[in-house]
């Protein structure tokens, strides 16, 4: 049995191969920006994942062939959940030609062939490799590097690897990209909260109907194997409305072996539900901060909105609404907002949030610290509704916890936090216990189980600091000097852009004969 140094020994060397890994990839990167760059990367990475899967199958029933089985039969793959991979879709005929000036071409028709062979992959793969805007002899030293990847004889242990390092790609990119980022990934820490406060158990249907690269459906899957679960034992519904995006999702669940229902393409949630009778037992998501216009003009009496119109410049209470609408009797979501839902009392907010709590849906609330997300840097919080909460045996189930997680977390850069793995126990140990009505205490400072009276007495405002014993915070609640790093960095980068916006509007009308 390994030591707790030697798995700590052999968790930062797997983490340095991937960084090295990474390194490598993004000095190839040329003048691409992160955005681009990051599709041709995921998308070889992909390619490798399923080559090498069916390389491992491959051999297998070469071996058995005595046996009656066909290396070269699609079914016998199929039928074991592995892609059928054509000849020359193969990361060997592949990287044969990777100096070859028509690389890309090569990799587009594996994809198209690929996608031809695997229904459920239709739509899900890059194919515009072979753009005249992307260099070939870069594109090349991608497939070589990406053909260095370790992997051991077992597929499983491939698919592990393959796995971690699309996951860490996702979790850079992300980080390169800043806010644009934040729309496609939610970061891991945040996301291993989520997962361990909800506890999802196997069999259940797991809904994120703002699923972005799928992060949560992964988390999910590993909490439940590490629970003596397997992979497939709970089933997915996801949607995405961002199309690249959800072709991310598709592949990282792909390679992770995770079967999914993300619907047949991408779609807007609340125009077009791609699981209009979906009841799930969890909701885990992270809906887009206080989103504008969300299509309200043409949703103004749909039937989502059992505790309130929602305002129709701010989304918040429709996200809410619309994952409580798509619980089970007995369903738990636990999803991330931005701080403003706790407090706001404009445009009927307030009005809603009140009948939530009144009507016992409120389960939970976790404020967290700033700088936690790629796409702002400002604090959020996180909400948990419960449709089982009347029937429990203890006190919880008519109070609030509030959790105060604010001054948690450590810094992994100098613009990004994340929760350590005991700051991710501490608060899922505290929201357990409470619920179960084991050892749970109230800590200055950090918790407390406060009664819907109390909070009627704080006019139905969430904020936890109002809870805990510390005086309550504003909203988005940040030291001045904080505040003021963070806001004339950012306008520093929104001077940046305003100046390169300026020079392309210049050079486009001076290839129209209107010189500035």
């Amino acid at each position: 049995m390994k030591g707790r140094w030697d798995m700590v020994k052999e968790k930062k060397a797997e983490l340095g191969f991937e960084t090295k890994l990474f390194n490598a990839a993004d000095k190839l990167r040329n003048n691409m920006d992160a955005a681009e760059y990051k599709h041709v990367v995921l998308g070889l990475i992909f390619l490798k994942y399923v080559s090498d899967s069916f390389e491992a199958k491959y051999q297998e029933l070469v071996a058995g062939k005595t046996e009656g089985m066909d290396p070269e039969d699609p079914d016998e793959y199929i039928s074991e959940n592995v892609f059928w991979v054509p000849e020359k879709a193969r990361w060997k005929y592949i990287s044969s030609n990777a100096r070859s000036s028509e690389i890309g071409r090569v990799i587009d028709e594996a994809m198209i062939e690929i996608e031809r062979n695997n229904k459920s992959l239709k739509g899900t793969l890059p194919k515009d490799y072979a753009r005249p805007s992307l260099d070939q002899v870069k594109l090349g030293e991608v497939v070589d590097l990406i053909g260095t990847i370790s992997l051991s004889d077992s597929s499983n242990k491939s698919k592990d690897i393959l796995g971690r390092v699309y996951e860490y790609f996702l979790g850079q990119f992300a980080s390169a990209e800043g806010k644009k980022g934040g729309q496609f990934y939610t970061p891991n820490s945040v996301v291993r909260l989520l997962v361990s406060m909800l506890a999802p158990e196997a069999g259940s249907r797991i809904y994120d109907p703002c699923c972005g690269s799928g992060g949560m459906f992964v988390q999910s899957e590993k909490f439940i194997e590490a629970h003596g679960g397997r992979i497939g034992d709970v089933s997915i519904y996801g949607q995405e409305s961002n199309p690249t995006t959800w072709r991310l999702a598709k592949m990282n669940l792909a390679i992770r072996g995770i079967d999914n229902n993300l619907g047949d393409t991408n779609g807007d949630t609340f125009l077009n539900d791609k699981h209009p009778d979906l009841k799930a037992d969890y909701v885990i998501a992270n809906p887009p901060f206080n989103m504008k216009e969300w299509g309200r003009p043409s949703l103004m009496d749909d039937v989502r909105w059992k505790y309130g119109l929602p305002p129709e410049n701010n989304a918040n209470f429709a996200w809410v609404q619309h994952f409580i609408s798509h619980l089970n009797t007995k369903g738990l979501a636990g999803f991330v907002l931005a701080n403003g839902s706790l407090s706001s009392k404009t445009s009927g907010e307030g009005d809603i949030r009140e009948r939530l709590i009144v009507e016992g849906l409120v389960d939970c609330i976790v404020s967290m610290p700033a700088q936690l997300f790629y796409s702002t840097g400002i604090p959020a919080c996180l909400w948990f509704i419960s449709r089982d909460k009347v029937s429990r045996v203890n006190d919880s189930r008519d109070h609030i916890l509030f959790i105060d997680a604010r001054n948690m977390g450590e810094m992994i850069d100098r613009t990004h936090r994340q929760f350590s793995d005991e700051d991710v126990e501490k608060i899922s140990d505290t929201y357990h216990k409470w619920k179960s009505g084991g050892d749970y205490q109230d800590i200055t400072g950090f918790c407390n189980s406060a009664s819907l009276d109390d909070v009627k007495a704080n006019d139905f405002i969430l904020t936890p600091g109002r809870y805990v014993g510390i005086e309550a915070a504003e909203e988005d609640d940040e030291p001045y000097e904080e505040r003021m790093k963070r806001l004339t960095t950012e306008l520093s980068g929104l001077f940046d852009e305003s100046d390169r916006l300026k020079e392309e509007i210049r050079k486009n009308l001076g290839a129209l004969g209107f010189d500035m």
